[in-house]
């Protein structure tokens, strides 16, 4: 005797061995031996043999038509045997019941299952609405298959060049352009970027880096809405000073300028004015949570995305000519001594005298022009030579300044490594398209205008932290606690010691205009020079305030994201100099060893860090030629062989001195994608449904 039953959502047929009232002993044709509930036997039969009858009984169930096995189904719960009888004849043939139990099996929108081997027909309106489901399906499904073949053909369809970052970074991987991807990706055996790629589904390499990061930060795009920029108050006092902002040509929201008074008397001051959006914006005002989305102005070679609305920034940026609104830091001190002697914060209009561009003037203003008055240089701009005087002073207090943090941090900054400039020729702050001309100028860093500049921000910084915290005033600092490897910078709202700045409290108060973080600074700040010992109470932020570490979080997230594609757009442009110069050996120093036999590199002459092999034993400093290889536009990636050692690999005296930041960082990878081929195909037909012996 032989059984045929139902197994974990399968059919198997055996021979029964034992029966008892519950339960029976089956061999199956494997010769396997299973225990099998008497209520999961479907039918007990002496002949064929069990594969003969499951062979048949497939073949069967292949001719029924769901359709009309739907009609001759009776309206209450029916057995298999039933429908057989029904469907073929009276005398309905082992093989007819067995197809009739699997083709109900296999149809669950026109058969939903009563029990073991019982079945209800679905409602007309139910299997209208399946059928039409499954029919929805099927011409998805064909629509996968086409666009996978166009993909495999090295085209690329509308629909998936429209969602090309969607699919790449942040998938609904249940969607048919998602699916379509997958499945050409296996069936080519081509990476999904490099498929797309073939395909035609990125315009430009640069197209792509500018269009992910839009996609990843900005899906609504960059524009801000129609909104009244607020005026500053109408009462604010004048300032008795001519003050000077010190940037780059490229800078148009000018959030700071210095003044000196007093030269000659024994008594200096230095006056460091920050602009004051935060006297008009306020917070949670429309414009308010522009900033708050946004958290900071975007940088990259070319091209800016700001964080505040231009309307907002032409009131309040520190323009020549013009008397700006701002937060003013006074500092006292002695003229000969250089030591600070009083600190005062004001709310005032001040009077800006010139917008000096330090890219146009640091040929001029050098050290030597600063501490030599005997020193002339033709074609000096007149407000530069009538701020000379005050220039030579705010250099001298530079380096005072910079000596007396030294010895906090317990040695020198380094200022080894150049910083480089950007021009793409002809652009004029259009949004590039990657195809501009690009020069690199090299700016040795520490100049003395970026000296003078970097300090008075310190000193205001450092200045405005120590005094919100006397006040009991909330603020948003900047701590280091030891310059010991791998302790990082992090935020937060106490005023503790930045060890690699060397002061006792660092907030960030001096670009409202392009960072929120000091905007947000910028308000506790005016509560404090309104309110004095008051101000805790007055100031938007309160101590302990969850909006505070919510801003911090948000903020320190946007700002790592905004970096770090500013550093991949400058090594984009870096790589297209290469190309449009055709550039093919640079000279370079070793960084430390990479993987498989590899070094890391600095250029000498250009802002480029990657790997190179052909060596060995290379010690860092190493001075290297070395020949370029092909440049990966997408991945930003480039490497290179050694051509040759420069340096005397018995002196290390003419080893290079290489700096330990941001090396790791500065390399490009392969780009991580969510695409996963690997994964099951969610669009295969379950193998439950399918009746198995």
């Amino acid at each position: 005797m032989h059984a045929l039953f139902e197994e974990a959502g399968k059919f198997m047929a055996g021979r029964i061995l034992s029966e008892a009232d519950t339960s029976a002993q089956v061999e199956l044709d494997s010769g396997k031996r299973v225990k099998v509930k008497a209520a999961n036997i479907l039918l007990k039969f002496e002949k064929p043999a069990p594969a003969e009858l499951i062979a048949q009984a497939q073949a069967v169930a292949e001719t029924i038509e769901l359709d009309l096995a739907w009609e001759f189904a009776p309206e209450d719960d029916f057995g298999f045997a039933d429908l057989a009888r029904d469907y073929f004849s009276e005398n309905a043939t082992l093989a007819q019941q067995a197809g009739a139990l699997f083709r109900l099996y296999e149809a669950p929108h026109y058969f939903r299952r009563a029990g073991k081997g019982r079945f209800k027909k679905a409602p007309a309106e139910i299997l209208q609405q399946a059928l039409a489901a499954i029919e929805k399906k099927k011409a998805l499904l064909a629509q996968i298959d086409e666009w996978a073949a166009a993909l495999g053909r090295g085209e690329c369809p509308q629909p998936i060049r429209d969602q090309l970052y969607k699919i790449l970074f942040k998938p609904d991987k249940n969607a048919p352009e998602y699916k379509a991807v997958v499945e050409a990706s296996r069936a080519t055996h081509t990476a999904p970027l490099d498929l797309l790629q073939k395909a035609g589904a990125i315009d430009s390499a640069y197209q792509f880096h500018w269009k992910r990061f839009l996609f990843e930060n900005f899906p609504k795009g960059t524009g801000f809405p129609a909104l009244a920029a607020p005026q500053p108050p109408a009462d604010l006092p004048l300032a008795p000073v001519q003050a000077y902002s010190i940037d780059d040509s490229q800078t148009t929201e000018i959030d700071d300028a210095l003044s000196v008074q007093g030269l000659g008397t024994g008594t200096v001051v230095l006056g460091i004015h920050i602009a004051a959006p935060g006297l008009a914006i306020q917070p949670g005002s429309a414009i308010d949570q522009l900033g708050r989305a946004r958290l900071s102005t975007v940088y990259m070679p070319g091209y800016k995305i700001t964080m505040l609305p231009d309307e907002v920034v032409q009131i309040y940026t520190l323009d020549e000519g013009r008397a700006n609104p701002a937060v003013s830091l006074y500092v006292t001190l002695n003229e000969a001594t250089l030591e600070i002697t009083g600190t005062e914060t004001r709310l005032e209009r001040v009077p800006v005298e010139v917008n000096f561009r330090h890219d146009q003037l640091d040929h001029i203003v050098t050290e030597q022009w600063l501490t030599d008055p005997s020193i002339q240089h033709e074609n000096t701009p007149q407000a530069l030579q009538d701020k000379r005087e005050q220039l030579s002073f705010l250099y001298r207090l530079a380096l005072h300044l910079k000596a007396q943090r030294e010895v906090v941090r317990g040695k020198p900054e380094n200022f080894n490594r150049p910083d480089y400039n950007f021009r793409l020729v002809g652009n004029q702050g259009a949004e590039p398209t990657g195809h501009e001309q690009v020069q690199i100028s090299v700016r040795q860093r520490g100049a003395p205008l970026d000296l003078i500049v970097a300090e008075a921000a310190i000193v205001a910084n450092s200045t405005w932290g120590s005094w919100l915290a006397e006040l009991g005033v909330p603020g948003i600092y900047r701590s280091q606690a030891s310059m010991a490897p791998g302790v990082k910078v992090r935020m937060g709202t106490k005023a503790l010691p930045h060890a690699g700045i060397g002061v006792k409290a660092y907030s960030w108060a001096t670009s409202p205009l392009r960072r929120y973080t000091d905007l947000v600074n910028q308000w506790q700040i005016i509560a404090c020079a309104r309110h004095g010992a008051t101000a805790a109470l007055a100031a938007p932020f309160k101590p302990k305030d969850a909006d505070l570490f919510s801003i911090i979080s948000s903020f320190d997230a946007a700002y790592s994201a905004y970096n770090g594609y500013q550093a991949g757009m400058e090594r984009f442009w870096t790589l297209k100099y290469i190309e449009q110069n055709h550039i093919t050996e640079l000279t370079a120093a070793v960084i430390k060893e990479g993987p498989g036999g590899s070094f890391l590199v600095r250029a000498d002459d250009i802002p480029l860090v990657f790997p190179v092999l052909g060596a060995q034993n290379l010690p860092r400093g190493a001075r290297l030629k070395v020949r370029l290889g092909e440049v990966d536009e997408i991945t930003l990636y480039i490497h290179g062989t050694v051509v040759e050692r420069l340096d005397d690999p018995n002196d290390a005296s003419d080893d290079a001195a290489v700096e330990d930041e941001g090396d790791e960082d500065a390399v490009a990878g392969p780009i991580a994608i969510a695409v996963d081929v690997n994964e099951a195909d969610s669009t295969a037909p379950a193998n439950a449904d399918n009746p198995t012996p």
